[in-house]
């Protein structure tokens, strides 16, 4: 039995992987370079667009123990991780072009995949994982729309600027991991004083920003929030969000200045550094002009401003049942940001678990249920679960089931919480049979 997979994003990817490897064979369509998303420029596949950062991999971390659970399901996409691997310090950060590299090669090279470059404009027949993501091509997201009988709701993602390394003036920035972590040098930091930060927050609140419809500023996703929508909520927010000190004094001076802005690397070359935290819809000539005040970043020459483009994601739990089924028709699945989990592992992790559904529904076999004590689980509980107001969610520990006993501290919790649910994922593999 053939199964298409339609998208060959980072849910796509997954799903395809998980079900070749489980026996089937796999048509991946990708509609690139056909046809390119506002936001995609690449031909390869797991085209990273808005970061190159995977997030922490501590288990502490409600992104450390999703990959910690995705790694015990034989996940292709952090396999490739490995090998693209850049520093940064906690986090799992990868250099774009090899990690796409590895996932195009090892999916084109599976002898149960068949690779076909060109767009799908209608819901197919048959078994199938849609994969399209959040910039869905307008046939397609309209047929969807058609077939579902739902409304498609809309919100808006914005990506940070990227900054050559030459152009970094060295002398006015040091380098630090936030409280010491990974090598140290994983991250450069560019220190503001209270002045320096007052002038930089004005000239932001004061900037002209790209326009959007009075409709489409209630839909930004609280999870991405552009840099000055949330300098908007008052003058303090960013020295308490991404431009906190907090972990990370200058060695020059042995104190943490008034605040920062991290700069991560965005290759394995070092030749060029994303602003952390920095996504925006400045207009062009502004980035240049605002982001120029900050220490270090005067002579910056922008490899790639930011921009904001349309996300559309679906009323999950109106549509998706177990394992991000269509509940009209269960050998359809849905996977990635489009079924409202938001971020890259997250997606990939969609994409695994409508995979590994899909296979046993097409098997004749009982679905596996991850149930809300391991993080996979959770998201998809989130999105296939209904409630007043429906929005995209991330992995974090917020979405898990409680712990039966009390736990003092949150990192005691934290750490309970993961310990169970890797307990709980290695038992359901086991008496599931879900190894691959």
């Amino acid at each position: 039995m053939t199964v298409l997979v339609i998208g060959a994003g980072m849910a796509g990817c997954e799903a395809a992987w998980q079900l070749a490897e489980r026996g089937f064979d796999v048509t991946l369509y990708e509609m690139k370079p056909v046809r390119f998303s506002a936001a995609h420029t690449r031909e390869g596949f797991a085209e990273l667009v808005c970061s190159n950062s995977l997030k922490g991999e501590q288990l502490t971390t409600g992104s450390g123990l999703l990959k910690a659970e995705m790694r015990r399901l034989g996940s292709l996409l952090l396999a490739c991780a490995e090998k693209a691997r850049v520093p940064a310090g906690g986090a799992l950060a990868v250099d774009r072009e090899i990690f796409s590299s590895a996932a195009t090669s090892c999916l084109e090279n599976h002898r149960r995949i068949t690779i076909k470059r060109e767009p799908v404009d209608t819901v197919p027949d048959g078994p199938c994982v849609i994969a399209t993501g959040p910039l869905t091509d307008a046939a397609l997201a309209e047929d969807i729309v058609k077939k579902l009988g739902a409304e498609q709701l809309y919100f808006f993602d914005a990506e940070a600027p990227i900054v050559t390394g030459d152009s970094i003036d060295w002398d006015k920035v040091y380098r630090a991991s936030r409280y010491g972590k990974g090598d140290g040098d994983d991250y450069i930091n560019c220190p503001l004083s209270e002045e320096g930060y007052n002038a930089f927050y004005d000239a932001l609140i004061a900037s002209e920003k790209a326009e959007v419809h009075d409709f489409e500023k209630k839909m930004v996703f609280e999870g991405c929030l552009p840099v000055e929508v949330l300098a908007e909520r008052g003058r303090q927010t960013l020295a308490f969000g991404p431009m906190k000190p907090v972990g990370l004094p200058d060695p020059r001076t042995g104190r943490e200045p008034y605040a920062v802005v991290q700069l991560r690397k965005e290759n394995a070359q070092g030749t060029l550094y994303n602003l952390v935290g920095f996504q925006t819809r400045l207009k062009w000539g502004e980035q240049k002009r605002v982001f120029s005040m900050i220490p270090g970043l005067a002579h910056a020459e922008f490899a790639r401003y930011g921009v904001m483009h349309r996300n559309t994601y679906l009323n999950g739990p109106q549509v998706l049942g177990r394992n991000f089924a269509l509940k009209t028709d269960p050998s359809i699945r849905f996977a990635g940001q489009m079924t409202g989990v938001e971020g890259y592992m997250e997606s990939a992790a969609s994409g695994m678990m409508a995979a590994i559904g899909l296979s046993r529904y097409l098997e004749g076999r009982k679905e596996p249920d991850l149930g809300g004590k391991t993080m996979m689980g959770a998201l998809e509980r989130h999105v296939c679960t209904p409630t007043a107001s429906f929005q995209p969610m991330n992995a974090n520990f917020g979405i898990l089931d409680r712990l039966e006993e009390k736990v003092r501290g949150k990192r005691g919790r934290y750490e309970k919480m993961a310990e169970r649910a890797l307990s709980e994922m290695d038992r359901i593999i086991a008496e599931e049979g879900l190894w691959i």
